[in-house]
């Protein structure tokens, strides 16, 4: 377990964390056309392969690693719990490659007895029974957790567009599903810090840059922006009777008494974790036959830089890049590695708390279409790690590595040139003065706001 002295090193930014990440979406409802479920575990064959994996992980020179836990599967039953899988690979992981685990507690999706999942009424109660569990077990080998990874993407895909159970939509269905989310991560945190009080919690959102030339919609960007950080505001008791979305929460049908609820029960976090994806994770606002939506194009540095501006400035914490990269040719993987570097280089040169810094997938992973598509797997890969995967004859995935692999680890090797010293802290601006670079590159689809 992380000793106080080297977790006090890592919160001041005087040790920088490095780290990578093994996608690991757990969505096990069978989609009802195609009988297919999502883990990622599963469809890499990480379960298979899991010891060789953590050991490639381990070669890069690394000390911390993004791990995620099929909630599903250990928790299999009610108030049955199966640790037969994680025993030996948590074991492995820490007492033999000595790498620590920044542990997914959920990473999308709730076991399968749990009718209704997020919006079950003994949702919060369940997800908090399940980490205390887990923390009970492994508060020896396990200090740091995210409670729920990218609660902005588990709420929009299942209250709003209506692709993942419970099938919801609209913004009625967001929040009736963004308030329980909500309601859980704080009943986890306040589990984890009743057996683990020194544990470290990681906050990890989906984070976006937003954007508009259109003057009509400066109102709906204030919204669209303040929408982002609701997750951690219920989470930290902020969205008392003067937030400027509490009225919109109550208008769609949020429960009074939840919100004050968590209100009067604010739990707490060490570090933001900034989820950011260039080719996802940039977005301009724009009407189409007088409609507000967004249009996504391919982000860069600025928008990067711009996100980590905001949510330092939001929550006041220090910032860790907990999953970035980008699909594509190695060469585009390796500039975004180096251009993503640079900007974590220079905000940390001018005070801005970033602490660590997450390469993920480590390889390749399966994309989501395939839950509901028919084709082959292999043909739904999206290689954006350092290595990819190739399937042999035998229909076994292989790691092939790419010379992303040796530029990381001389990456990690040299800290002080890769991301630079710590500077002076800087005074935090109004949270309202958010940057917003100007919208550019390839024009993307429209989608839902």
């Amino acid at each position: 377990m992380t000793a106080p002295r080297r977790r006090s090193a890592i919160l001041s930014g005087d040790e920088f964390v490095w780290a990578v990440g093994i996608e690991d979406t757990f969505i096990p409802q069978l989609a009802s056309r195609t009988g297919r479920m999502l883990d990622e575990y599963e469809l890499t064959q990480h379960y298979r392969f899991w010891r060789e994996d953590l050991a490639l992980a381990a070669s890069l020179g690394l000390r911390h690693i993004r791990y995620g836990i099929p909630w599903y599967r250990v928790n299999p039953e009610p108030d049955r719990f199966d640790w037969s899988w994680t025993d030996p690979v948590l074991e492995y992981m820490v007492r033999d490659l000595r790498m620590e685990p920044i542990v997914d507690l959920v990473h999308y999706g709730c076991p399968l007895w749990l009718d209704r999942e997020f919006i079950n009424p003994d949702y919060p109660r369940r997800v908090a029974d399940y980490a205390a569990a887990f923390v009970e077990r492994y508060r020896g080998l396990t200090h740091y957790y995210t409670p729920l990874n990218e609660p902005l993407v588990n709420t929009r895909f299942c209250g709003y567009t209506a692709q993942w159970p419970p099938y919801l939509s609209g913004w009625r269905g967001y929040v009736r599903v963004l308030v329980p989310i909500a309601h859980g991560m704080s009943l986890t945190v306040a589990a984890i810090r009743d057996l683990q009080p020194d544990a470290t919690i990681v906050h990890v959102e989906a984070t976006a840059m937003y954007s508009t030339e259109d003057p009509s919609l400066e109102d709906f960007l204030r919204f669209t922006r303040r929408r982002q950080f609701l997750p951690g505001d219920l989470l930290l008791g902020r969205v008392d009777r003067s937030h400027p979305l509490r009225g919109w929460l109550l208008e769609n049908g949020a429960s009074e008494q939840t919100l004050d609820r968590l209100e009067d029960h604010p739990e707490d976090f060490e570090i933001t974790g900034i989820n950011f994806y260039p080719g996802i994770s940039a977005y301009e606002l724009l009407r189409r036959e007088g409609v507000p939506g967004r249009r996504r194009y391919y982000g860069g540095p600025a928008e990067l830089e711009g996100v980590v501006r905001a949510y330092h400035e939001h929550y006041g914490k220090p910032v860790m890049i907990s999953e970035t990269s980008t699909r594509g040719p190695t060469w585009r993987r390796e500039r975004w590695m180096d251009a993503s570097l640079e900007v974590v280089r220079r905000l940390r040169g001018e005070g801005r708390p970033v602490i660590g810094y997450t390469w993920w997938p480590l390889f390749s992973l399966v994309g989501w279409d395939y839950r509901k598509g028919r084709n082959k797997l292999a043909t739904y890969l999206v290689h954006m790690g350092l290595w990819d995967l190739r399937e042999d004859e035998e229909g076994r995935l292989l790691r092939v590595p790419t010379y992303l692999v040796d530029r990381f680890r001389a990456r990690i090797a040299d800290t002080a040139s890769s991301v630079g010293g710590l500077g002076p802290n800087p005074a935090l601006p109004d949270p309202a003065a958010v940057p917003r670079p100007r919208a550019r590159g390839a024009e993307g689809e429209l989608i839902g706001a």
